[in-house]
C-alpha cells in the first residue's frame, strides 16, 4: 500500500459516521481509498447503504490531521499493518463483513498455510480451567495450530503461555493502541509472544482500553480463527460475546464441559445445553470434528496418555468399541457382560475422559 492510500484510510477512518462495512462499500465503489475523496459528494450518495449522516464530517480538516498524526506514529515506531484486500490480512476474518479495513500489527506473525484456533474465557480461571487448557494445548501441539486469545486475565492468558511453552505461534488480539498493554501486569509476556507470533489490533495509538473496545475486539478473536474453544465462563461474560459472534460467522464453537453447580461453567454448559456448542472433552474432539488430518505423531500422544488411566471396566468397553467400531448402549451391555446402568455411567466417565464420543442413533465409538 502507498503512503498516500494509507493516508486516505486513515482519514476515512477518523470520519465518525463511517464504520467498517461502509468504509468497504466506498472503497469498492470508488476503487481506492484516495479515490474516495477524489468522487463527488453526490455520487457517493447513489451508493446504496450511503446517505448523508454516513459522510457527515468526512472532509473535515481534522480527521486529515489525525491521520498524519497515526502515519507518523507507525512509521516511528515500525508498527506494522495489514490492509483487508491484502494476501497478509487473515484470510477467515477477510470474510466477515464488519471485519477491521485495517489492523496494525506487531511481532512476527506467519499465517500461511496454518490453522488457527481461539480460544476464550473467563478471567477467573479455576485449577480445573487450567490444567484443561494446559493439557490441550499439549495435545494439539503436533499439529502446530496459532493460538489466537485476547491477551487477558485468566483463560486467556493461560493458553498463550502454554501455546509459547509448546513452540506454538500465538496472537494476541489487542482491544487499544499498540503504545501500551492492558493489563501491565502482562508486559512481562510481550517479548515471549511477540517472538512467538505476535499481536493484532485495529485501535489506533491514541485509544484506550474502553468497554466498548473489548467488544469489537472480540470479533477480531472469533473472526480470525476456524474454531474458537470456551474453556470456562459464568452465565454471562465477554467469552459468551465471542461464541456467539463465531456462530453468527458460521464457525465451529466448542465448549469445555463441567460439573452443574461450579459457578464458572455454567455458561459453557449452557452452550452445550443449547446446542450453541459441541462438547469438547480433549484434543481428539477437536481434531475429528473439524476433520484435520492427524500428525501420526500426534495420536499416541492425545490417547495413549487417556489409555493408561483407564480402568477394568473402562478397558473392557474400550476394547470392544476399538475392534469392532461403533456400537449401541444394549450391544456394548451384551458383549462386556455388564448392567446397563453401569455400562451408561461408565461412558459419560469416559466421554469426559475424551476417549470415547457419543453419535447420533445412541451410538458410541473410541476416539
Amino acid at each position: 500500500m502507498t503512503t498516500d492510500e494509507l493516508l486516505a484510510v486513515l482519514r476515512l477512518q477518523g470520519a465518525p459516521k463511517i464504520g467498517d462495512v461502509t468504509l468497504k462499500k466506498l472503497i469498492a465503489h470508488c476503487g481506492s481509498a484516495q479515490a474516495v475523496f477524489e468522487e463527488k459528494r453526490q455520487n457517493l450518495l447513489k451508493i446504496d447503504g450511503i446517505g448523508t449522516h454516513a459522510l457527515q464530517g468526512l472532509y473535515d480538516g481534522e480527521h486529515q490531521e489525525a491521520a498524519v498524526d497515526e502515519f507518523e506514529y507507525i512509521k516511528r515506531n515500525d508498527i506494522g499493518f495489514s490492509y483487508f484486500m491484502d494476501a497478509d490480512y487473515p484470510s477467515y476474518l477477510k470474510h466477515c463483513i464488519d471485519s477491521p479495513v485495517l489492523l496494525y500489527k506487531r511481532g512476527d506473525i506467519n499465517l500461511e498455510g496454518r490453522k488457527l484456533i481461539s480460544i476464550v474465557g473467563t478471567r477467573n480461571i479455576t485449577s480445573y480451567g487450567t490444567a484443561f487448557c494446559e493439557k490441550f494445548i499439549e495435545d494439539i501441539a503436533p499439529l502446530n495450530p496459532i493460538i489466537v486469545s485476547g491477551f487477558a486475565y485468566g483463560v486467556d492468558i493461560t493458553a498463550q503461555k502454554a501455546a509459547v511453552k509448546h513452540g506454538l505461534q500465538t496472537i494476541g488480539c489487542l482491544a487499544h493502541g499498540l503504545n501500551q498493554i492492558y493489563p501491565k501486569v502482562h508486559s512481562k509476556y510481550l517479548l515471549d509472544v511477540e517472538k512467538n507470533g505476535g499481536f493484532y489490533t485495529e485501535f489506533r495509538s491514541s485509544s484506550n482500553p474502553d468497554r466498548e473496545n473489548f467488544l469489537k475486539r472480540n470479533r477480531v478473536i472469533a473472526g480470525m480463527s476456524e474454531a474458537t474453544v470456551v474453556i470456562e465462563s459464568a452465565e454471562k461474560g465477554g467469552s459468551l460475546v465471542t461464541a456467539d459472534i463465531a456462530n453468527s460467522y458460521n464457525r465451529d464453537v466448542f465448549a469445555v464441559p463441567g460439573r452443574a453447580q461450579d459457578k464458572y461453567s455454567s455458561g459453557c454448559n449452557n452452550l452445550i445445553k443449547q446446542q450453541k456448542a459441541h462438547m469438547l472433552t480433549s484434543a481428539a474432539d477437536l481434531v475429528y470434528l473439524l476433520g484435520w488430518d492427524v500428525v501420526k505423531k500426534a495420536t499416541p500422544t492425545i490417547q495413549k496418555q487417556l489409555f493408561i488411566e483407564l480402568e477394568p471396566t473402562e478397558q473392557s468397553i474400550y476394547n470392544y468399541l476399538q475392534k469392532d467400531g461403533k456400537q449401541l448402549l444394549d450391544s456394548i451391555a451384551l458383549e462386556c457382560q455388564l448392567p446397563i446402568f453401569k455400562v451408561s455411567s461408565t461412558l459419560l466417565n469416559m466421554e469426559m475422559k475424551g476417549i470415547i464420543r457419543p453419535l447420533p442413533g445412541k451410538l458410541f465409538e473410541a476416539i
